[in-house]
């Protein structure tokens, strides 16, 4: 299909998902290099320039071709997007002494073009350091916030416009209407996309690049590698197709065998589990920091897959690796070309990338965000107990494990107490890896917990202390590492908190609910648990959802009678500025 709009990629971790709402309005997008010329441009009705990690000043930071400004075709900046336009057209970009991420109000100064039918003031989702002070000649200030003058500009007869702010994520209540302004109004797009309908066209991929091999699969039972898998099984039938589930040792109670009796149910006839529990656990048992993690797992991995290939013959040139990646784990992991590394997804590692260097990877749902894969999955009849499960992580618990290796105290702040753990965020779209603020209770409004990490450049992660066996200035962080006890503490607190919510139904009100252990506590309880349910669409942006008093009352008390837990925190922060993930 040509596409009626394209999104020039400046390095943002929203790039795509710009494009997936656009495509989520009935407009099918691309992404491209923002540095296409303006004449490959041509034709499209519509462009938009992502936000993105750079500086307008930094050298060899993204640009885009001038020209485009000068073309006719209606431009939208975002972010970075909108500093880069005024850069261009004689504006005013200005570096910023502190980052704004987060929750901000937007006043309007003009409700017509890009923000007809809105009206009042707006919440909206800032993650910027760099602002526009001066627009560019000839350009109208449209909206501003309490700290940012020209949040909002435009040069309406030139099919100019620009938002400092981010229209594209769920925190921008009214982001959708302000892209459906832009892509109906200012580019006069028509509906041509159905994302649900795309099924044919995949399996007619899946075949065409298989050819005459047959799919070799390492499945994890999850969403994405079930619709992967059941979309290959389709395409090439169920000779053609081998699952192998490899038993990590870093996975949920029940996991392996539910895994194994819902894949029986897809119709898959070459199916086996690998334990390799003892391998990985090896591996890990040094391991502290999360880039290290993720690396060791990703390499294990490649280590089993390789054992498992060449003893079951796989590697006579008659076979290739299917995964299933959806477009979150490249982005985030630096895969789009001016991305900022936020961490590195265990399917992306230099053994995996070899393989994909080599042609012998398909990635079905490689240009999919987590709900389009779904309403993929519904499209093929896969059960709800497949394809409703919550997401889970590649590398398992052991990103849900934290580890140290020395003891160090907590920190009395004014704000509150600074634990000395790290949590990996994305701020400003760019990976930051800080310590977590703890305050007591639970505040009034999530826009709080907002305002202390864009006050505090120590922090990018906010949690509320809901329960603690001693005085929370008299824990300590203790050396901890991913050790079988451990484990089985996260896997025994992780049990507790899905059987209770799913016994309530919180399980439907919530995308995702990681829980978290940290090395916290006292020598007697030398760890403490962290609940972190969120909502999301697509993972690339999560609002922290509060549960009822008496289920989180019932699940404290369960958590406090494990052996070694210590505490029990509650993570106050969306996403931006935190990932979903604490590693």
């Amino acid at each position: 299909m040509r596409p009626q709009v394209t999104v020039l990629d400046a390095g943002g971790q929203y790039c795509h998902l710009i494009a997936r709402k656009v495509r989520d309005l009935g407009v099918y997008a691309e992404v491209a290099p923002s540095e296409t010329p303006a004449a490959e441009l041509a034709g499209r009705k519509g462009v938009i320039i992502s936000g993105g990690p750079s500086s307008v000043y930094d050298p060899g930071s993204p640009t885009i071709d001038p020209q485009l400004l000068h073309a006719g075709i209606p431009v939208l900046g975002i972010c970075y997007g909108q500093q880069l336009m005024a850069h261009i057209l004689g504006g005013r970009v200005e570096k910023g002494d502190r980052g704004e991420y987060g929750f901000a109000q937007l006043d309007l100064l003009r409700t017509d073009g890009l923000f007809r039918g809105i009206t009042g003031r707006q919440q909206v989702w800032m993650s910027h350091r760099d602002a526009v002070q001066d627009p560019p000649p000839g350009f109208d200030v449209l909206g501003s916030t309490s700290t940012c003058t020209v949040a909002a500009m435009a040069s309406a007869e030139r099919g100019l416009y620009a938002v400092q702010f981010h229209p594209e994520v769920a925190h921008t209540p009214c982001g959708t209407q302000i892209l459906t302004n832009f892509v109906f109004g200012a580019c006069g797009c028509v509906k041509d996309w159905d994302p649900a309908g795309q099924v044919q066209a995949i399996e007619n991929q899946i075949r065409a690049v298989a050819k005459d091999r047959n799919i070799f699969f390492f499945v994890s039972g999850g969403v994405d590698s079930t619709v992967a898998y059941t979309l290959c099984l389709r395409a090439l039938g169920p000779e053609r197709v081998h699952g192998t589930y490899v038993d990590t040792g870093l996975m949920r109670q029940g996991e392996t065998e539910f895994v194994r009796e819902n894949f029986a149910s897809l119709g898959a006839r070459a199916f086996a589990v690998e334990d390799a529990a003892q391998q990985f656990l090896s591996a890990l048992k040094s391991a502290v920091q999360p880039e290290a993690k993720r690396h060791i797992i990703g390499e294990e991995f490649v280590r089993v897959q390789q054992r498992i290939l060449e003893s079951e013959h796989f590697l006579d040139g008659r076979w290739i690796l299917g995964q299933g990646t959806i477009y979150p784990d490249t982005i985030e992991s630096g895969g789009s070309a001016k991305a900022d590394l936020i961490k590195t997804h265990h399917n992306r590692v230099a053994g995996i990338q070899k393989l994909i260097d080599d042609g012998r990877i398909i990635e079905p749902l490689a240009s999919f965000y987590k709900d389009e894969v779904r309403a993929i999955g519904r499209q093929l009849g896969i059960a709800p107990e497949l394809l409703d499960r919550h997401p889970f992580p590649g590398p398992g618990l052991a990103i849900r494990c934290l580890c140290a290796t020395l003891e160090a105290p907590v920190e009395k702040l004014q704000e509150g107490w600074l634990l000395p753990v790290q949590s990996v965020g994305v701020q400003g779209d760019s990976r930051t890896y800080r310590a977590v603020l703890a305050i007591d209770g639970f505040p009034d409004s999530h826009e709080e917990s907002s305002s202390l990490i864009n006050k505090m450049d120590r922090i990018n992660r906010v949690v509320a202390e809901v329960w603690t066996s001693a005085k929370l200035r008299d824990m300590r962080a203790v050396p901890g590492f991913l050790t079988a006890e451990r484990l089985g503490r996260l896997r025994h607190a992780d049990a507790i908190v899905r059987r209770l919510t799913h016994a309530s139904g919180f399980d439907h009100a919530v995308w995702q609910f990681p829980v978290v252990l940290m090395p916290l506590g006292t020598p007697e309880r030398p760890d403490s648990v962290v609940l972190r349910p969120i909502d999301s669409v697509d993972g690339m942006t999560a609002s922290v959802v509060r549960m009822p008093k008496d289920l989180l009352d019932e699940i404290v008390r369960e958590l406090s009678a494990i052996p070694g837990i210590a505490g029990v925190f509650y993570d106050l922060t969306n996403k931006p500025p935190a990932t979903i993930e604490w590693e």
